[in-house]
């Protein structure tokens, strides 16, 4: 496609053309209407409040290493695989707050930590009830 090129970091969408117009991102942690609920920072869970909050979600695990909650899903194939990371995707949008996964095949294995309470949220284990949801659903 005329225009289109690796970029100065090698990738197909690398730095912009000199003279192109830089839009910023969207500011985050904000409501984006009046429909959307509350951005402001999350608070991190800490001690015991952390460990029930894990506890009561089915097969999730404190990361090593790191302040973050993890997971590996497996599925039948691929496209359920995919599918089931298109519906989370639906939903992690409108939270605002966006999973780190990794897929292979039909693995997916996710971690979630809130970068803005560097550390786990509740906002985490929402999202992780969600993702343990859809997986019931099916």
């Amino acid at each position: 496609l005329p225009g289109l090129s690796a970029g100065a970091s090698g990738g197909l969408f690398g730095a912009a053309p000199r003279g192109s117009p830089v839009v910023p991102a969207p500011a985050r942690n904000r409501p984006r209407n009046e429909n959307d609920r509350e951005r402001a920072m999350s608070e991190k869970l800490i001690g015991a409040a952390l460990a029930q909050a894990v506890a009561g979600l089915d097969g999730w695990s404190l990361a090593d290493g790191r302040e973050a909650i993890v997971k590996t899903y497996r599925f039948d194939d691929f496209n359920a695989a995919f599918g089931w990371m298109s519906r989370v995707a639906l939903k992690a949008e409108r939270m605002d707050h966006h999973p780190e996964w990794f897929n292979v095949y039909n693995r997916v294995d996710v971690t979630l930590a809130s970068h803005d309470a560097g550390g786990v949220s509740a906002r985490d284990i929402e999202l992780a009830a969600f993702l343990d949801s859809l997986c019931a659903a099916a």
